[in-house]
């Protein structure tokens, strides 16, 4: 790996993953070269046709691949309960937080071309962010709390951005005083577009000191604006040029307002439409802000193309994307123990996972007994729309979910990652 890409700390060593030694019982890390039983399988089709009946969710379209055939695909239910249209592979989802692995995959193309590089300071190209401050809670003897601003012991970089560890937050969960900031902010009021996003953000405090706390937020949507600013063109436009043209995601997209792609949008069910992520899905109307951390939609048909070239560790159809050094720096853990980043309650990627750049990681069994089905170096990420992707290199694997169901979203997950390894044989 060039170690232009790489901060100092992180140049040595950095493709190589933290594997654990001892094989962990039940289903994780099962031998390479399993195979799919389809009897096994018909349990991810009873499981899904019981949800829709039961009316936990409208819908839902699964896919699995296995050395490059389909194993497994089925539709269930329809794209919502007025039209009662049936889902398709055309039927068009919001993404929500899987917005964040597209943009990522595009922002380390950039990289390899040699316009970014993960050590560049953010202040390099949005100077408003050269001077932030931490936000520091400090509580008084009657138990109230205040806001201490401290300088930052370093300038946020790239790779910061990409493992979110800028300290840059969501005000939409947790309590904290900066969270508390973010949400009486009032970050996505009127109109505005990428450039004045950021100039919001950055008249706010960070959570945390750069590089010390994975910490889940807009970290996405400023690198867009790097992104944006470096290519001379908007978020759509460069995403566009290098990822969805090529690769024929012709549905993907930040807005659906045309007439025959809004007959085709999915809808959670009336008792589910609270993504509950501090604001209101605009999907419908276009607008100037193209949300780069939770904002794109995509269809069945789209997305898998996506999956499959991160299957295929950047490549697609003859065609490469990311060189096998970037891919390998993406798919990487730069959060492990010798990052210096902390975990707390609010770590998203989860018990054995790390962070890579834009995508979570397993590194290890994690603390469950018996652990969560999966192989070291899986590569995952979802949305709190519902929508979920698992990139398993070592079986040579990905399923995908697409779904509209904020409040059902964590267990369906489980529960279909759960009857995809039980389906897995020697």
């Amino acid at each position: 790996m060039n170690s232009r890409y790489l901060p100092g700390a992180f140049a040595a060593g950095v493709l190589l993953l933290a594997v654990a030694s001892a094989r962990a019982e039940g289903t994780f890390e099962i031998p390479a070269g399993a195979k799919f039983n389809p009897d096994r399988l018909a349990k991810v089709t009873e499981f899904f046709r019981n949800e829709v009946a039961t009316g936990k969710i409208a819908g839902a379209n699964v896919l699995i691949r296995q050395r490059g055939k389909e194993v497994y695909h089925e539709t269930f239910g329809v794209q919502d309960v007025e039209s009662k249209k049936p889902i398709n592979d055309k039927t068009i989802f919001r993404l929500s937080s899987l917005t964040k692995a597209i943009t990522s995959v595009v922002a380390m193309q950039l990289i390899q071309d040699g316009k970014i590089k993960l050590d560049d300071p953010l202040s390099k190209y949005i100077p408003s962010f050269a001077n932030m401050k931490v936000g520091v809670e400090k509580k008084a003897g009657d138990g109230s709390k205040t806001l201490e601003l401290v300088e930052m012991v370093r300038p946020i970089t790239i790779l910061d951005l990409l493992r979110h560890t800028s300290g840059i937050t969501y005000g939409f969960y947790g309590d904290s005083l900066v969270r508390r900031a973010y949400k009486e902010a009032n970050l996505y009021a009127g109109e505005f577009d990428l450039a004045e996003f950021a100039e919001r953000i950055a008249r706010l405090p960070l959570h945390n000191q750069p590089g010390a706390l994975w910490q889940y937020g807009h970290s996405t949507d400023i690198l867009a604006r790097v992104m944006e600013i470096v290519s001379g063109k908007s978020l759509l436009e460069i995403e566009k040029e290098k990822l969805l043209g090529p690769l024929g995601m012709v549905d993907t997209g930040f807005f659906v307002i045309e007439p025959e792609r809004l007959a085709r949008l999915a809808q959670p069910v009336p008792n589910d439409s609270d993504f509950r992520v501090g604001r209101l899905y605009r999907t419908e109307v276009k607008q100037k802000w193209e949300s780069a951390s939770g904002g794109m939609v995509t269809t069945m048909a789209d997305f898998s193309r996506f999956a499959q070239m991160l299957l295929g560790g950047g490549t697609f159809d003859g065609k490469t994307y990311l060189d096998q050094k970037t891919f390998a720096l993406m798919a990487s853990d730069h959060t492990g123990k010798d990052s210096g980043v902390e975990r707390d309650y609010f770590y998203f990627p989860g018990d054995g996972f790390g962070m890579g750049l834009g995508l979570a990681v397993r590194t290890d069994p994690g603390n469950a007994k018996p652990p969560p089905p999966g192989s070291l170096g899986e590569l995952k990420w979802d949305g709190a729309s519902g929508c979920y992707m698992v990139i398993d290199r070592k079986q040579e694997m990905l399923f995908v979910l697409l779904e509209q169901t904020p409040t059902e979203r964590q267990r369906v997950q489980r529960t279909l990652k759960q009857l995809v390894y039980e389906a897995l044989e020697n």
